[in-house]
């Protein structure tokens, strides 16, 4: 079987032999440096778009994406339809703090989990607070924008995507899609779940 737990693995532990070798903590720099470069060998074709996401979900978690219990429950069953049959799934932390993971929906088509226990943690996650405030976000993306920006990553349209990014939150807004492009070649289907919840309630399941 080849899921992706393992690669997970391999990502914290780089982490911890840097903290254990310099007898520091590493700065929020090395960690959303790390996380960025962790994205990009994952995912190549990722955009600036692709990028953000992945750091606000981080802070705001699920929660954008429920308007109610019912709605949710009824649109991912619908996704699930959707979900390519296969033996491997992935799961994977999101930014650079890991308060959230992405748990890919075929846990739930291979009968790893039960369908109420992955949707129960997911709305679980989605009722908690963000952990930051809009105007907090702002001046962590200014430090994230930064640090990718002296990265040069040569990103496809990466201007276009900054530009949108700033102009969304000047309006106090901080929710944008996967790219097109992100979309068309991962074809991924996962919901965000709260860091504690997944590993109470569904890493045993999957172990």
């Amino acid at each position: 079987m080849n899921h992706r737990i393992p690669q997970i693995i391999i990502f914290v532990l780089a982490l911890f032999t840097f903290t254990t070798a310099h007898g520091q903590e590493p700065s929020n720099e090395i960690l959303i440096r790390n996380s960025v470069q962790h994205q990009m060998e994952k995912y190549p074709k990722s955009t600036l778009r692709d990028l953000y996401k992945n750091f606000f979900q981080d802070y705001f978690g699920p929660g954008h994406i429920i308007r109610d219990t019912a709605s949710a429950g009824t649109y991912l069953r619908e996704e699930l339809k959707r979900c390519l049959s296969n033996d491997s799934f992935y799961i994977e932390p999101t930014g650079y703090l890991g308060n959230y993971y992405r748990v890919d929906l075929s846990l739930i088509t291979q009968n790893r989990i039960p369908y109420e226990t992955f949707f129960n943690a997911f709305v679980q996650s989605a009722n908690r607070q963000p952990q930051l405030s809009i105007e907090h976000w702002k001046k962590e993306w200014l430090l994230i924008d930064r640090i990718i920006e002296s990265m040069n990553l040569n990103l496809k349209h990466y201007q276009e995507d900054r530009d949108e990014i700033f102009a969304l939150l000047k309006q106090n807004k901080y929710v944008l899609h996967h790219s097109s492009i992100f979309n068309q070649t991962y074809h991924l289907h996962y919901r965000i779940i709260a860091k504690d919840l997944f590993e109470t309630e569904i890493l045993p399941l999957i172990q």
